[in-house]
């Protein structure tokens, strides 16, 4: 095994990890910068995001109406302080995207242009048609290239962390293409990796979100936070689960039932709006939680439409013509014509919700610190308190910027404070039995289960007792599959015993992590009992502040379920209200 020395650790090259790797090489080029990805960066799955990343611009808005958007689209279970920071460096950080080359759209005058985005009062989603996320990550990637300090290890998969007196010291990794393994020795690590919609069977999510980070820093005793929380997208293809971006719907199309009746005005976010001229904050504008519920009742009352991939409601953009969709939602159009055989421009398209992102993740400050001192996490990895109990859509991609640079700068401060370390016996015996953990997943022989069965009971299994609407009978077998999958996973035998790119090695291993996410998911899930935001409980169906208004917080078990914590939610100016989407004025 091959040691390897540096200042900073980054696991994951999407957005979040090149944005903290470009800003500790601009604010100190002396620090070595290892750059672990599992796929070559561009194939980082802030590439898949359609719709854009909010900021504000217009004279019309402000930094005061971005908090409130975003504390009550959250209901108020993000951390204020976070939301604050936040929203005063949002814009700041589009901006620097645009010196760096993102072509942002433009308005006539050519000034960047914004859109209206689900739970927000005013436009403010920045976009590059509805290919934004592919935008922003080729123009961190090309900035990323100028900086020498940053050396990439493309194609290696992270297996754990290294640690010792307490503190984070580095990572072990193993080079996909050779099946060799490198112990990364550094003062700090930032995890990036992404979150973990695999866990789902229906999912926006590529191949590459198992989790990895989340279930590195739970094996390693750091609690993973407020992880009940998952998100739908309400505009997901069926079949595919490929997102229609929330663009679709701010640009002014319209979701129907079987009957062509606009149905969102029966669920709190009525009254119906003129079409082709949406109104903010209500109807098609509303919040994600609320839609994908709204769904769910549609489809209870029979009133969805049956399509040979499942239960759909219909998205009509047709009346914002050809030439509107061909500016705005070229990529929209490609891939509903693609996938299931609907031109929006001449007919709706079926949609239905699909798990989309993770609120929850490895416990952090505002800083990006962990519980660990010297391990970081940012993006979707983490939980900061940022997105509460439901993200508002577009927050996430400027959240991969401004949590990004924040945690790089303190990462960076945190690494010339306590220097590096020495090989010492105690991480190299750390080391050898990670790999050893891992040679012996390779040598099992003679089991009875596979990886793609286990997984997907799992996967079925999380969707029944951890979907869009919950109950205790439900939410309980939900733990006890995972905690019977968590067995049944050491029958599985790996059936190539080859080194080189080694995929049913590399699927093991995910399965493994994806494991430990899906039982905190579950225990959440099963534990919070209250409604609020993404997680429905149909036994306890209003929101429980005197309870709940708190985060959860999932610690590992050697043996059994993990152990839920509660930490207090930080309330700086906003006290919990009603979240009304009615269309009505604030009040």
């Amino acid at each position: 095994m091959e040691t390897i020395h540096a200042d900073v650790v980054i696991v994951g090259a999407g957005g979040a990890g090149l944005r903290a790797a470009i800003a500790i090489a601009e604010t100190d080029p002396s620090l070595e910068i290892a750059l672990i990805s599992k796929v070559y960066p561009m194939r980082s799955h802030t590439c898949a995001a359609e719709g854009g990343a909010a900021g504000v611009k217009g004279a019309d808005d402000s930094l005061e109406m971005h908090f409130n958007d975003t504390v009550s689209g959250g209901d108020w279970l993000c951390d204020q302080e976070v939301v604050e920071y936040f929203v005063s460096q949002a814009s700041r950080e589009l901006i620097q995207l645009e010196h760096w080359g993102c072509p942002w759209s433009r308005e006539d005058d050519g000034s960047v242009a914004v859109r209206p985005f689900g739970g927000m009062k005013k436009k403010r989603t920045w976009y590059a048609a509805d290919k934004s996320g592919f935008h922003i990550l080729h123009t961190l990637f090309q900035t990323s290239l100028q900086f020498p300090s940053i050396k990439r290890y493309d194609e290696y998969f992270a297996l754990d962390l290294l640690h010792k007196d307490g503190k984070c010291r580095g990572v072990v990794a193993m080079e996909m293409r050779s099946g060799r393994f490198f112990a990364y020795h550094a003062p700090a690590v930032i995890m990036a990796s992404g979150g973990a919609g695999q866990v789902f069977p229906f999912t926006t999510n590529g191949a590459v979100k198992t989790g990895d980070g989340m279930a590195m820093a739970y094996r390693a005793g750091i609690p993973l936070k407020d992880m009940e929380f998952v998100q739908y997208h309400p505009t997901g293809l069926p079949g595919t689960g490929i997102l229609l971006t929330e663009g679709c719907r701010g640009e002014g199309g319209i979701l129907v039932n079987k009957n062509g009746y606009r149905y969102l005005q029966d669920y709190g976010m009525g009254p119906e709006t003129p079409i082709g001229s949406p109104v903010l904050k209500t109807m098609e504008l509303g919040p994600r939680d609320r839609l994908s519920q709204a769904f769910w009742h549609e489809q209870k009352k029979g009133n969805t439409v049956e399509t040979p991939w499942g239960h759909s409601v219909l998205l009509d953009m047709r009346h914002l013509g050809e030439k509107k969709i061909n500016e705005r939602l070229p990529l929209v159009r490609e891939l509903a014509s693609s996938y299931v055989g609907h031109d929006p421009v001449k007919e709706p398209v079926p949609v239905r919700p699909v798990i989309h992102f993770m609120m929850g993740g490895i416990d952090t400050n505002l800083n990006g610190e962990t519980q660990m001192p010297g391990l970081f996490a940012i993006g979707e990895t983490a939980c900061s308190g940022l997105h509460g109990a439901n993200r508002l859509g577009s927050n996430s991609l400027t959240d991969l910027l401004v949590s990004g640079k924040r945690s790089a700068d303190r990462a960076s401060a945190y690494a010339k404070e306590t220097g590096r370390s020495e090989d010492n016996p105690t991480l190299r015996a750390q080391a050898e039995d990670i790999v050893g953990n891992v040679r012996g997943l390779l040598q099992r022989s003679g089991g009875g289960e596979t990886t793609a069965g286990v997984r997907r009971e799992m996967r079925d299994s999380l969707e029944s007792g951890a979907g869009i609407y919950r109950d205790e009978k439900g939410a309980q077998a939900t733990c006890d599959k995972v905690a019977e999958l968590h067995e049944r996973f050491q029958g599985i035998e790996v059936n190539d015993k080859s080194n080189v790119f080694n995929t049913d090695l590399q699927q093991l291993l995910e399965l493994r992590n994806l494991l430990d996410v899906a039982e905190t998911v579950a225990e959440g899930s099963l534990q919070r009992r209250e409604s609020r935001g993404a997680h429905q409980r149909l036994d306890f169906v209003g929101r429980d502040d005197e309870n709940f208004l708190k985060h959860s917080l999932a610690f590992r078990e050697p043996k059994g379920r993990p152990r839920i914590e509660w930490l207090d939610v930080t309330i700086t100016r906003s006290q919990p209200g009603v979240r009304d989407y009615s269309g009505g004025k604030d009040k």
